[in-house]
């Protein structure tokens, strides 16, 4: 079974260096596929009360056997649940359908900026993050702007930054950014698939070079990086081969090629627009 790397936390925790998305998989079929990705190595994995799966992912913790405090579980808080109060209900209720008395991160789902409450909803996870129901907080989809807002009126940087991030969407202004402030950069849908990014010949060509598959390919760029990428197959074996990107490097030749499929994030949903409850 794979050893999963660890990255240092600007807190002073450890998260593993790749993780499991869910996304898109709902019920007593998710439940078995998150359990069997847990059972091969898996031990981040990225859920939200928006995904209408927490149950499913507390019900694979308990089918895998694997001890709670090896694991890294994400939640997020949905856009109808910021603001003041509501932010610790609706972390309550991710609680709830989890079966857990605390998950390790969770993260602000959208800034949803047309509602103003991403401010009070980020001081409440600080409180939430004091009383021992959150290890860690955290945002996703934020722009350096509104992560330099939060910390002016707090004094607390988020742990990380999910983001939507490939090659194709390189998101360099907000890596940029990160960095410095100790911010890990988490890539949501890394492997690109609305953009056909694992049917790029150059992508598959440095697949048959590597001798890797057009996935760990792409992973293996996000944490060469350091990146934090999270992704999800349907099928156990894609899920089982994503970690397997930690026994080969890309050269700097093939780095600086995938680099250049950016499209300067075009393909990128506008966090200032569009918004999710």
């Amino acid at each position: 079974m794979t050893e999963l790397p660890m990255l240092k936390l600007n807190d002073g925790g450890e998260i593993p260096a790749m993780g499991l998305g869910t996304s898109g998989h709902k019920g007593a079929d998710a439940a078995k596929l998150f359990a069997q990705a847990i059972e091969d190595g898996h031990r981040l994995i990225d859920t939200a009360a928006q995904y209408g799966n927490e149950a499913a992912v507390g019900q694979a913790v308990k089918d895998a056997g694997v001890d709670r405090s090896e694991l890294f579980i994400t939640t997020k808080i949905a856009g109808g649940d910021q603001g003041k109060g509501s932010t610790t209900s609706g972390l309550k209720e991710s609680l709830r359908r989890l079966d857990m008395d605390y998950v390790d991160l969770v993260l602000i789902h959208w800034p949803n900026p047309s509602r103003g409450l991403y401010l009070d909803t980020w001081r409440e996870l600080i409180e939430l993050k004091d009383q021992g129901l959150t290890k860690h907080i955290g945002v996703s989809n934020f722009l350096p702007a509104q992560l330099e807002e939060i910390h002016e009126a707090t004094g607390v940087w988020p742990v990380l930054n999910q983001i939507q991030l490939s090659p194709i969407i390189g998101q360099a202004q907000s890596r940029e950014f990160h960095e410095p402030h100790g911010i890990i950069t988490e890539a949501w849908r890394p492997l690109g698939p609305k953009e056909n990014l694992l049917g790029q010949v150059l992508v598959e060509n440095i697949a048959r070079e590597a001798g890797k598959s057009p996935a760990q390919v792409v992973l293996r760029w996000a944490v060469q990086h350091g990146i934090l990428p999270i992704a999800v197959s349907s099928k156990r074996e894609r899920n089982k081969e994503n970690l397997n990107i930690f026994d080969f490097e890309l050269s700097d030749a093939q780095m600086r090629a995938l680099d250049l499929l950016d499209t300067a994030d075009r393909f990128a949903w506008d966090p200032m627009t569009h918004e999710e409850w």
